[in-house]
C-alpha cells in the first residue's frame, strides 16, 4: 500500500511498493501493459466509386496491436480496438457499411484477440451567448444557440492531408447548409497523429503522448459567431463499457513548466484497470500563437446516459458494435471575461486518445531543483549548526585548569 499526503489542491510524489505495482501489473488487460515503441501504419480506406474518409491507424508492439479507425461518414468518430496479437487486421463491408442496417461492415479480426474496444463520436459543435449568463443558471455558458449537426457538415478527402512522416492527417469540414453564412469562410477541423515512441508536442498545452495514444487537436477557425461575446464547445458522446457511463476525473499537480497556470489533468476512463483513456489538460487558446495571454479555460460536463437516435449516428459505430448504450458529455471553451474567440475568430483544444494506463506527468527538473534547494537549505542550516555546537562542545571539553 501507499501512503502519501498532501495539501488539498495537489499531490505529493511518492515511491509506490512492489504490493502495489504488483497488482497493477495483474489489474493490467492482457497485452496492454504498454510499449515504449511501436510500428505504426496509417492509411485511407477508400470505397468505389465515391471515396469516403475511412482512415486506419495501426500500431504494432511486440505482442499487441492498437487500432484506431477514423471517420466522417456522419459526424467525426473513431473506433478503439486493441488486440493480444501483432496479426490482427481490419476488414471492411463497404456495401454493408453504407447500407441502413451497417452492424458487421467493420471488424478487427480475430474477434477473439479483442481485449478492449471503444468509441468515440463528436457529435455537435455548441455555441452560447456568453453575455446573457445568470446567477445559478443550468447553462453556465450562457443562452445556447441552435447547435451546429457534426453529421451534416462536408469534409475534406483526407487523402490530401495525410502526411506520413508526421503521422498524421487532417478532417476539414463546413456545414452543407448555413443560411447564415457563418462558416463562409471558416471551418473545423480535427488533426490526429500518432506517435511510435513517447514524447511532447513543440506547442502548448505540451501533453504528455506515448506509443500507446495519439493525439487529437480540434480548431475553430474563421467562422462568425452568432453573438459579441459566443463561447463554442463540442457535444461528445461516447460508448459505455457497462450499465454506467465512464466518469472524468482530475488529476491535480504542483508543477506548471509545460502548461503555464494549468495545474490539472483531466481524462476519462474507459473499464477499471483502465482499458482506455481520453486526456486533456482544462485548458484552450484563442489564438494560433498559444501561450499563457491566450489561454481560456475548457469546462466538461458530467457524462449522462442518453438515447442512440437523439444523437446524430455514427455508421462506424454501429458497423462495428451495432445497437449500444451511448453516454453523452458537452466540453466548453472559454468564459464571459477574459480573451475568447471573440479576439481572433479563433479556438483550438488539444487532447489524448489511447489504450491501456494513460501517461502520468513525472515532476519536472525545474520543480525537482526548486524543491531540492528549499528543502536542502533548512537541512544544511539544521546540519551546519549542529556541527557548529558539536564542535564548541568539544573544544570546552578538551580545556584543562592550571593548579
Amino acid at each position: 500500500m501507499c501512503r502519501c499526503w498532501g495539501p488539498y489542491w495537489g499531490w505529493v510524489p511518492c515511491a509506490p511498493t512492489p504490493w502495489l505495482l504488483l497488482s497493477l501489473v495483474c489489474a493490467a488487460p492482457f497485452g496492454l501493459l504498454g510499449e515504449e515503441t511501436r510500428q505504426i501504419s496509417m492509411k485511407v480506406i477508400s470505397s468505389w466509386p465515391n471515396p469516403q474518409n475511412l482512415l486506419h491507424i495501426r500500431a504494432v508492439g511486440t505482442n499487441s496491436t492498437l487500432h484506431y479507425v477514423w471517420s466522417t461518414l456522419g459526424p467525426p468518430a473513431v473506433v478503439l480496438v486493441a488486440t493480444n496479437t501483432t496479426q490482427s487486421a481490419l476488414s471492411v463491408n463497404w456495401s454493408l457499411l453504407m447500407s441502413p442496417d451497417p452492424y458487421g461492415g467493420l471488424m478487427v479480426l480475430p474477434k477473439d484477440s479483442i481485449q478492449f474496444s471503444s468509441a468515440l463520436v463528436f457529435t455537435r459543435l455548441l455555441e452560447f451567448d456568453s453575455t446573457k449568463v445568470s446567477k445559478g443558471a443550468t447553462q453556465p455558458s450562457g443562452k445556447p444557440y441552435p447547435p451546429y449537426s457534426l453529421a451534416e457538415f462536408s469534409w475534406n478527402n483526407i487523402t490530401n492531408s495525410l502526411d506520413l512522416a508526421t503521422l498524421s492527417a487532417i478532417f476539414q469540414g463546413h456545414p452543407v447548409d448555413e443560411p447564415t453564412g457563418a462558416f463562409a469562410n471558416g471551418s473545423l477541423a480535427f488533426k490526429v497523429q500518432a506517435f511510435s515512441g513517447s514524447g511532447r508536442s513543440a506547442q502548448p498545452p505540451r501533453l504528455l503522448h506515448t506509443a500507446d495514444s495519439c493525439q487529437v487537436e480540434v480548431s475553430l477557425d474563421g467562422a462568425s459567431p452568432r453573438g459579441n461575446h459566443s463561447v463554442f464547445g463540442l457535444e461528445v458522446a461516447t460508448v459505455g463499457t457497462g450499465p454506467d457511463c465512464p466518469s472524468v476525473k482530475e488529476l491535480h499537480s504542483i508543477d506548471d513548466e509545460y502548461a503555464p497556470a494549468v495545474f490539472q489533468v483531466n481524462q476519462l476512463l474507459w473499464g477499471s484497470s483502465p482499458s482506455g483513456f481520453m486526456q486533456w489538460r482544462p485548458v484552450a487558446f484563442s489564438q494560433k500563437q498559444r501561450n499563457r495571454e491566450s489561454a481560456v479555460p475548457c469546462q466538461a460536463s458530467s457524462l449522462h446516459p442518453t438515447l442512440a437516435y437523439s444523437l446524430p449516428s455514427s455508421p462506424v459505430v454501429q458497423a462495428f458494435f451495432g445497437s449500444q448504450n451511448l453516454c453523452a458529455f458537452n466540453l466548453t471553451f472559454g468564459a464571459p471575461t477574459g480573451p475568447g474567440y471573440w479576439d481572433q475568430h479563433y479556438l483550438s483544444w488539444s487532447m489524448l486518445l489511447g489504450m491501456g494506463f494513460p501517461p502520468v506527468d513525472a515532476l519536472s527538473p525545474l520543480v525537482l531543483g526548486i524543491m531540492a534547494v528549499a528543502l536542502g537549505t533548512p537541512g544544511l542550516m539544521l546540519l551546519g549548526g549542529g556541527l557548529f555546537l558539536l564542535l564548541r562542545h568539544k573544544q570546552y571539553s578538551e580545556y584543562q585548569s592550571i593548579n
